[in-house]
């Protein structure tokens, strides 16, 4: 992906707009839809209201109610959140002041916020070519008068599991259903693939927690014009709603996809990593953030962390209901397809081919991108033989080689497709067989959990 220069940009955007301010958040019930509405501001001149509708439908019988009855909890989440959501509009000027005046912060909760903003924004200021200093690229002024408190909430062992139309969150799913778990679904603007996805397990969209979450229209023009623009940590936004959504539905365990492939920097030898916000530590980050001030009820972990890219495609491989409803292609996402020449496509392909051979894995995407001669860079990138990964959610460079030499395996006799043939042929170290019992660690699954990902790896 190529890099922008705009280090003269962001210091001449500062300068222009010393601040942005977070004023406010209102919080309405719509019959079954829980409202937030978020107001910002870039230094009283840009003002941005977007909107976020949680859908409940029917699961929950009396919704006002109900957020009558944790209203500190539910007014504290809505502040997170807007916390999170800023992020999205603050990029645009990158103003050094950082005004919050719906509610204060401590000293500690500030400077988990600073390192999730910059960290999370890494992949942003990498390929703007910014080169910001952690301890003045922003500063944040709580000035609010609520101080909020964690509290107890009542929640139930049951699971919350957010869909996102790709494979890893279709194993999460069908794993935790197989097991007769009560399950509820998650999705945060419905596309094909996750209603398909919801339909291929047997279940409706009635069934389902819906967030319905809206850019400021002002943000898309000024995308547009001279002002910054690039990646945010879209999971830890999903981390802040899932735990709203837990707490209105009473379903305690959050249920996430993120493998342990995700701690991998995209840059080599740097913090920046395309999936910060799906790392364990960030993971790790979250979970202490909310049990000190929030709730210590949740339970907000990751089902697959403890497994490999190799791992959650092996069980994949088993689920062939899934097979022709999932999609990981970002750049085919608003018409549900695979566009068939990014990372992501030739990821997934060298995965599915792994366990499920190359002519399968031919008919799944679309196209027999192993023999795409064009597709060498990214071919080079996954594997290991450039000096950054793509900026995709994707596997580890060895468990893309690994991938590769069970293909070749696979194979026998026959023709190697032109990519395995040129990676074959550079005669690079022979990796030993991936062992598919192997949990990896640190994770945050109960032991319970981690023997039934074990069972579908034998």
């Amino acid at each position: 992906m190529a890099r922008l220069r705009n280090q003269k940009l962001f210091d001449q955007l500062r300068k222009q707009n010393p601040v942005f301010t977070y004023t406010g958040y209102e919080i309405t019930v719509d019959e079954g839809n829980l409202v937030l509405e978020f107001s910002f501001n870039i230094n009283d001149k840009f003002f941005f209201r977007p909107r976020s509708v949680i859908r409940t439908g029917l699961l929950i019988g009396d919704l006002a109610g109900k957020i009558e009855k944790i209203r500190p909890l539910v007014s504290n989440l809505a502040f997170q959140i807007g916390m999170i959501e800023l992020i999205s509009y603050w990029k645009a000027s990158c103003s050094p002041e950082l005004r919050i005046l719906p509610a204060n912060l401590t000293s500690e909760q500030v400077t988990w916020w600073k390192k999730l903003y910059f960290h999370g924004l890494g992949e942003f200021f990498y390929l703007n070519s910014i080169e910001p200093d952690f301890e003045s690229f922003v500063d944040i002024r709580p000035a609010g008068a609520t101080f909020f408190e964690a509290v107890t909430v009542d929640l139930e062992d049951k699971f919350l599991v957010p869909i996102g139309g790709g494979k890893d969150s279709a194993v999460t799913l069908s794993l935790l259903m197989n097991q007769g778990e009560s399950i509820l679904p998650l999705i945060m603007n419905p596309r094909g693939a996750t209603i398909e996805t919801i339909r291929a397990a047997g279940l409706e969209m009635n069934q389902v927690i819906v967030i319905e979450r809206t850019i400021d229209p002002l943000l898309i023009t000024m995308n547009n014009m001279e002002f910054l623009n690039g990646h945010t940590p879209f999971s830890a936004m999903l981390a802040f709603y899932s735990l709203m959504c837990s707490a209105i539905t009473g379903y305690g365990n959050i249920a996430l996809s993120n493998e342990s492939s995700a701690n991998e920097s995209t840059i080599p030898g740097t913090m920046i990593n395309h999936q910060y916000s799906k790392s364990v530590g960030f993971e790790r980050d979250f979970r202490e953030y909310y049990k000190a001030g929030i709730s210590d009820d949740f339970n907000y972990f990751s089902f697959l962390r403890p497994l490999s890219e190799l791992q959650i495609a092996k069980i994949f491989s088993s689920l062939k209901v899934y097979h022709d409803v999932f999609r990981s292609c970002n750049a085919g996402s608003k018409t549900d397809s695979w566009c068939g020449k990014c990372p992501k496509c030739l990821f997934t392909h060298i995965m599915l081919s792994a366990f499920l051979g190359i002519r399968e894995a031919d008919r799944i995407i679309g196209r027999p991108m192993l023999d795409d001669a064009e597709l060498q860079q990214t071919f080079n990138e996954l594997a290991g033989y450039s000096e950054i990964k793509p900026f995709e959610c994707v596997g580890t460079t060895l468990e893309v080689k690994q991938a590769l030499r069970m293909i070749a395996r696979r194979m026998n006799d026959e023709p190697l497709p032109f990519l395995l043939r040129a990676f074959i042929q550079k005669g690079d170290e022979i990796y030993d067989e991936p062992d598919f019992q192997v949990m990896e660690e640190p994770h945050f699954v109960r032991e319970k959990l981690v023997e039934i990902l074990k069972l579908h790896l034998l």
